[in-house]
């Protein structure tokens, strides 16, 4: 009965060359992770990503796409030929999309990848660099470790700014940019192999299609390429396309099918959420991943004990009618009173739909009884509080819902000049918002001006740069690429390939647990052991 699983997040950041529109992305892409390996990483470890355990068509509902017929976007596990977009008018799934034709060209993009000494993966993804959050238990760690991620992204900014033989770049922690094409911020959550996957699935999209309402990042613009002037609660909706589905760059679904979880499959799923905004406000990704774990638990709970004390009942009661409508719907919804039409015949709004989650989630914790921890006793205290205020005060939530700040911001600047919501300074003012350069980002003008509510401390993201956490495996990776990088061939989220001089054959040092490989578990012994050969034949003994 607790917010903690272990849970990660990807981060496709948007980027741009300024003054030079056809720049290709893939290569700026390719410079960003380049120099920042340079840099921070590239004296400890060489180490190679590796991909022999990746299998993105491995669907959940049981069967395996044959490559041959899968679109290439989806072969994201071979690093000598990257996945081009989905979208098959552009060239990236990101800001440069632009017909290939017209971009600078760029052939080789190389083995654009690092394993950090947080235990994060930083690469290039679609033509986005991507920062891959290392796995944590909790929500709160969560923050930390993506607000990492933003820190890593401007080190390299800043790198090649000072570099006069590499180009500058602009990067933003967004999902769109305004030409039509939209780029990922994934969810990862390890869920029970035991939940059925369709169970799963069925319980979750009324709550993924919902929980815009305080999870989404805001955006100008209605339509995937912005057509309807406007503004709407998320980034993502307008290109959700499918209920459920493989796809992740095409045909974009509610829940993703992807059965690759980077952990032992007998035990284990990880639900791959595509759905969700980049959040720059640390309380909306917080509330966007602690209510998502709560909700996981109900579900995985309802599997252990048959109804987890009636909570069960009441969410399967929630199932809509037309989700990827609603998706759309409330997005587009500022007032937070548009009704989407359930199974059974009732209209709800998205806030009373999140309401009767919270209210399930209660009644299975009050069923299974016992003391809570804190972290999940104040998301459920947010996620309530939070529920009220929108339903009565929306304006109050400012400092923890992103599009509502954003929208304040926006409305500020629409009042003072007169402008209509197609005019082009609203549309830059949306992406100067996640600029990850203090001096230009709108949002850290808020927090300099103490505008926005703050659950972890400059000290504590600065730290998490450079450390893992504590209490997964990414302990274990990120510490044996500071301690011994220069005898690893290469690694994954579940093991570590060594090349310790002298040794016959590489060795693997495998990793199917995410809660083993933890300071507790492995930290003394990495302490005793100076180089990587004394390791081996400590972890072998």
């Amino acid at each position: 009965m607790t917010v903690r699983r272990v849970m990660g997040i990807e981060t496709e950041y948007g980027i741009l060359q300024p003054g030079r529109p056809l720049a290709n992305p893939m290569l700026l892409s390719s410079h960003v992770v380049a120099v920042h390996a340079a840099a921070r990483e590239g004296a400890r470890t060489k180490a190679r990503w590796d991909y022999d355990d990746e299998d993105p068509l491995h669907d959940a509902r049981g069967f395996h796409l044959q490559r041959a017929s899968a679109h290439p976007s989806l072969l994201t596990d071979d690093p000598t030929a990257p996945a081009p977009s989905g979208d098959a008018k552009a060239s990236s799934d990101g800001p440069q999309a632009l017909p290939r034709a017209t971009t600078e060209e760029y052939e080789d993009p190389g083995a654009a990848n690092v394993i950090l000494t947080n235990g994060a993966r930083l690469y290039v993804d679609h033509a986005h660099p991507e920062y891959s959050s290392p796995e944590v238990t909790n929500p709160l760690d969560a923050v930390r470790w993506d607000r990492a991620g933003e820190l890593v992204m401007l080190a390299s900014v800043r790198a090649l700014a000072s570099t006069a033989a590499l180009p500058d770049v602009a990067l933003y922690k967004n999902n769109v940019d305004g030409k039509g094409a939209t780029y990922g911020t994934h969810e990862n959550y390890l869920v029970e192999r035991a939940v059925p996957f369709g169970d799963l699935a069925a319980r979750l999209i009324p709550f993924l299609v919902t929980r815009q309402v305080f999870t989404g990042a805001g955006r100008v613009g209605i339509g995937q390429r912005g057509e309807q002037p406007g503004f709407q609660l998320s980034q993502r909706a307008d290109y959700i396309e499918a209920e459920i589905g493989l796809e992740t760059t095409l045909r974009r679904p509610i829940v993703n099918t992807r059965d690759e979880p980077h952990a032992d499959p007998d035990r284990w799923r990880r639900l791959h959420v595509i759905i969700g905004d980049a959040t720059m406000l640390e309380v909306a990704t917080y509330l966007r991943l602690g209510t998502a774990s709560l909700v996981l638990w109900l579900i995985e709970r309802a599997v252990a004990d048959g109804g987890a004390g009636g909570g069960l009942a009441m969410v399967d009661r929630l199932t809509l009618r037309d989700p990827v409508s609603a998706v759309h719907t409330v997005s587009h919804d500022l007032t937070l009173t548009a009704r989407l039409e359930l199974a059974d015949g009732r209209r709800l709004t998205a806030l009373e739909i999140q309401r009767e989650y919270l209210a399930a989630v209660r009644t299975a914790l009050d069923h299974v009884g016992g003391e809570r921890d804190a972290q999940t006793v104040d998301v459920l205290a947010r996620w309530e509080a939070l529920l009220a205020a929108l339903g009565t005060d929306p304006a109050s939530c400012a400092r923890q819902v992103e599009w509502l700040a954003k929208l304040r911001l926006l409305e500020g600047m629409r009042r003072r000049d007169r402008l209509a919501w197609d005019h082009p300074r609203l549309a830059a003012v949306d992406l100067q918002w996640s600029d990850v350069r203090p001096e230009r980002g709108l949002y850290h003008r808020l927090v300099a001006a103490g505008a926005v509510d703050l659950l972890v401390t400059p000290e504590q993201v600065d730290d998490a740069v450079a450390r893992p956490p504590a209490d997964t495996r990414a302990f274990f990776r990120g510490e044996v690429v500071a301690r011994y990088g220069g005898e690893i061939s290469a690694a994954s989220w579940d093991s570590v390939v060594f090349d310790v001089p002298g040794a016959a054959t590489l060795q693997r040092v495998p990793m199917r647990d995410p809660l083993r490989g933890t300071q507790a578990h492995v930290g003394d012994l990495l302490d005793r052991c100076p180089d990587a050969a004394s390791l081996l034949v400590a972890l072998g003994s």
